[in-house]
């Protein structure tokens, strides 16, 4: 059995306003644990975690995060009082429901969900132990790959032009799920040139 080495236990209400400060608490929690540089990758999840809270169980609804870093992964699970499980399945290019899962599917190693006595938990874990870098550019592989193979028919061409196109269309659908969320796509833009810039600097 896994030693978990650290736990924090964040109950919340699932309210809009709510994620934001679930999401500092998280950041917070990770620095102190000396694992920042999965910090955009966990406020990722528990962005949607939290918000599929309010959208499938119900705004206002109490639910529970919870942080486990195991050795060389970090656990987060999301409680809540509802007892249907989500499942993974194909999204339609309009639909935004199902695309949460897959974004889930992409960032972790493992993910899950399992019933508990009062409801369920969503669950998923993040590697701890690889270099930042290139923790990032699997996630990126992984979720092109998947907008590649959802996309209907397979592009043709040459397989840098085909992927930067994808790259293109997964960026501007992130774009589109801030914007839906209330968070400002600019704003979005520009953190995410910072974090590349100094990590660039930094490699």
């Amino acid at each position: 059995m896994e030693v978990v080495q650290h736990r924090c236990v964040l109950p919340f209400e699932a309210l809009p306003s709510e994620v934001r400060l679930l999401r500092r608490a998280a950041a917070a929690q990770l620095s102190q644990w000396g694992v920042p540089a999965v910090e955009d990758a966990a406020q990722l999840v528990v962005t949607e975690l939290a918000t599929n809270v309010i959208k499938h169980v119900g705004e206002g609804s109490a639910a529970t995060l919870i942080l486990e870093r195991k050795r060389e992964r970090l656990r987060v699970e999301m409680h809540d009082k509802a007892s249907a499980l989500p499942a993974l399945r194909a999204a339609g290019c309009d639909s935004e429901c199902g695309r949460g899962l897959h974004m889930l599917a992409a960032m972790a190693v493992d993910w899950g969900t399992v019933a508990t006595a009062i409801g369920k938990a969503v669950w998923c874990e993040i590697e701890l132990g690889q270099d930042a870098g290139c923790l990032r550019m699997e996630r990126a592989a992984d979720a092109l790959e998947s907008y590649r193979v959802r996309g209907g028919t397979l592009q043709q061409g040459r397989c840098d032009v085909v992927l930067e196109e994808t790259a293109v269309e997964l960026i501007a659908d992130l774009l589109h799920w801030t914007s839906a969320r209330g968070l400002d796509p600019d704003d979005v833009l520009d953190r995410a040139q910072m974090h590349y810039e100094a990590e660039a600097d930094a490699a």
